[in-house]
């Protein structure tokens, strides 16, 4: 008489867990992790990031920004939310994280309209008057493009000059 009543597989064996590391040993992270939940602590991460392209920081002597024109930049950047609508932080705003005077803050858009990095866009509310304006980034984003080549050239030749470091001498 045959039984169809399934034979449960035998049990596995699992392999003893590993010891503890000592107290005194500081885990290190895994490589190659790089992401910002890995970088940051999660009350940081909360109130949100900005994505901030390395060549504005690198560039920044450069393209003759100024710190606090740099400062004003990332502010303005950090408003940014999408690609498609122009940030529009009110000038009071930017001062106060700043610890500047609005008027300085006035000042330093000038210098960066003129310098061509943004420009002002007048926006206003319906039947209210005018807005904070909003600010177009693209002159940031021509100066970037203009100086990206630049440090692609640097880059490979710091990496051919490491690779040519690292070559062992033939044994003669």
């Amino acid at each position: 008489m045959s039984n169809d009543t399934p034979v449960p597989p035998p049990p596995s064996v699992a392999p003893p867990a590993p010891p503890p590391p000592p107290s005194n040993v500081i885990p290190m992270p895994l490589p190659g992790k790089k992401g910002p939940k890995e970088k940051w602590p999660k009350a940081v991460l909360e109130r949100g990031y900005s994505m901030i392209p390395s060549i504005l920081l690198w560039g920044q002597a450069k393209m003759n920004l100024e710190p606090d024109e740099l400062n004003v930049l990332l502010q303005l950047i950090s408003h940014w939310w999408t690609a498609e609508h122009d940030p529009h932080p009110a000038k009071e705003t930017i001062a106060r994280r700043m610890g500047k005077e609005p008027r300085t803050i006035q000042r330093h858009l000038t210098k960066l309209e003129k310098k061509g990095f943004i420009k002002r866009v007048a926006r206003f509310k319906t039947h209210k008057g005018q807005d904070s304006n909003g600010y177009d980034l693209s002159g940031l984003i021509a100066k970037l493009e203009a100086v990206a080549p630049e440090f692609k050239t640097v880059a490979e030749q710091n990496k051919r000059r490491r690779a040519k470091a690292e070559v062992k001498p033939a044994i003669i």
